[in-house]
């Protein structure tokens, strides 16, 4: 990987194992607009970024190989050999190998654990377009200048006042997160170094976060690559694909997952997720 800027934006070329649409469209994050086929607008880190690409070059606008370097390098996780771990949890499993080749330029997010928990609260029972309709509502309403609204700017707000932004049946959760973090009763920084299962039962404390949205938080913002969240689409494709279309419990998956891939079950539960969810696995069996 290379890159320079040119006119103020930066070029970054020799990417391997990147694929700008598939990482932001494989349902990890939300604050983002697809401008046209190979162009986005990424809302993340305290500001927009306009991205590119074109085969295995990125343009990111309006950007210094200084942000690039403290910032967005981290944030698209491209430190990472992602060619040895698709290697790792591929081999002698064609499933994981179809997989992989069908999405083999998702990378995992880091991105900021705050903004990360409320917005997998939201996505609870919910569909992608109305999950940032009400993310970007409360950025809106509450938020400096529509980013994503601090802690203190979240305070004071009410339970009633949550659900005015069509937030439903989440509106107390995001009233008991917002509470419990400016209480100091959940850490979230203090999460990083933890063991998966003892940072999974911090998050647990908040009301309404069960362990798919605990483990989504983990695996997509505070650097725990072991957790493998397990939603309607990664139980079938797992028992279809994996168990012989015999439907498992949670537990037996979840065990499965841990035993197969260990560090990199994360990994491996995205690109499983997004090959169910964009009909990779239709027609088997």
């Amino acid at each position: 990987m290379k890159y320079c800027n040119e006119n103020g934006d930066l070029k970054i070329s020799g990417l391997r194992d990147f694929d700008l649409a598939e990482t932001l469209e494989c349902g990890q994050c939300f604050r983002f607009e697809r401008l046209d086929k190979e162009d986005y607008s990424i809302a993340a880190l305290g500001r927009v970024l306009r991205a590119r690409q074109s085969g295995d070059e990125l343009t990111l606008f309006d950007c210094t190989a200084d942000e690039f370097e403290k910032k967005w390098m981290h944030y698209f996780d491209l430190e990472t050999d992602y060619a040895a771990i698709k290697a790792a949890i591929s081999a002698d499993d064609p499933v994981m190998q179809s997989a992989v080749e069908y999405a083999g330029g998702i990378r995992l997010l880091n991105q900021e654990p705050y903004e990360c928990l409320l917005s997998f609260i939201i996505s609870q029972n919910n569909n992608i377009p109305r999950i940032k309709g009400i993310i970007a509502a409360m950025c809106d309403k509450y938020g400096d200048g529509g980013a994503f609204p601090d802690l203190g700017r979240l305070r004071g707000v009410t339970e009633e006042q949550f659900f005015e932004l069509k937030m439903g049946f989440r509106n107390k959760y995001i009233y008991d997160a917002v509470k419990r973090l400016d209480g100091g009763e959940v850490v979230l920084d203090s999460l990083y170094g933890s063991d998966s299962a003892s940072a999974r039962q911090e998050l647990l404390k908040i009301k309404g976060v069960g362990p798919k949205v605990a483990d989504c938080v983990l695996l997509f913002s505070l650097g725990h690559r072991d957790v493998f969240p397990i939603d309607v689409w990664v139980r079938r494709v797992m028992s279809n694909l994996y168990f012989d279309g015999r439907e498992q419990s949670l537990k037996t998956i979840a065990r499965f997952a841990a035993e197969k891939w260990g560090g990199y079950a994360g990994y491996a539960q995205q690109y499983l997720f997004y090959y169910a969810r964009s009909g990779g696995m239709d027609g088997k069996s």
